[in-house]
């Protein structure tokens, strides 16, 4: 977690991934809560909200999200686990995480 004042004197709240999860790009929305998404380490997963998140942030194509991988087929499929915001993307940049295009 990375908390950043800007100039109003707000804090803001940044979720870095930790262990192994990865920073990704929402490339296409697939239907029923899936979606295939371009991580950071190059490779295409199609990932999917799990449902105690699933009313809890809206998922759109081009969003940055924040995805963890399976155990289990972890090369193909991940669950989202956090949706970033515009702001955000700058933040993660200035961290030294690689953010997709």
């Amino acid at each position: 977690m990375y908390k950043k004042n800007n100039n109003q004197g707000v804090v803001h709240r940044l979720m870095l991934p930790r262990d192994n999860e990865v920073v990704g790009v929402v490339v296409k929305a697939l239907g029923a809560s899936n979606f295939m998404v371009l991580c950071s380490d190059k490779r295409e997963r199609i990932c999917a909200i799990p449902g105690r998140l699933r009313r809890r942030f809206w998922v759109k194509e081009h969003d940055l999200v924040m995805v963890k991988p399976w155990s289990v087929q972890g090369d193909q499929r991940a669950d989202i686990v956090w949706r970033y915001s515009l702001m955000d993307r700058d933040l993660l940049k200035e961290k030294g995480y690689e953010v997709p295009k």
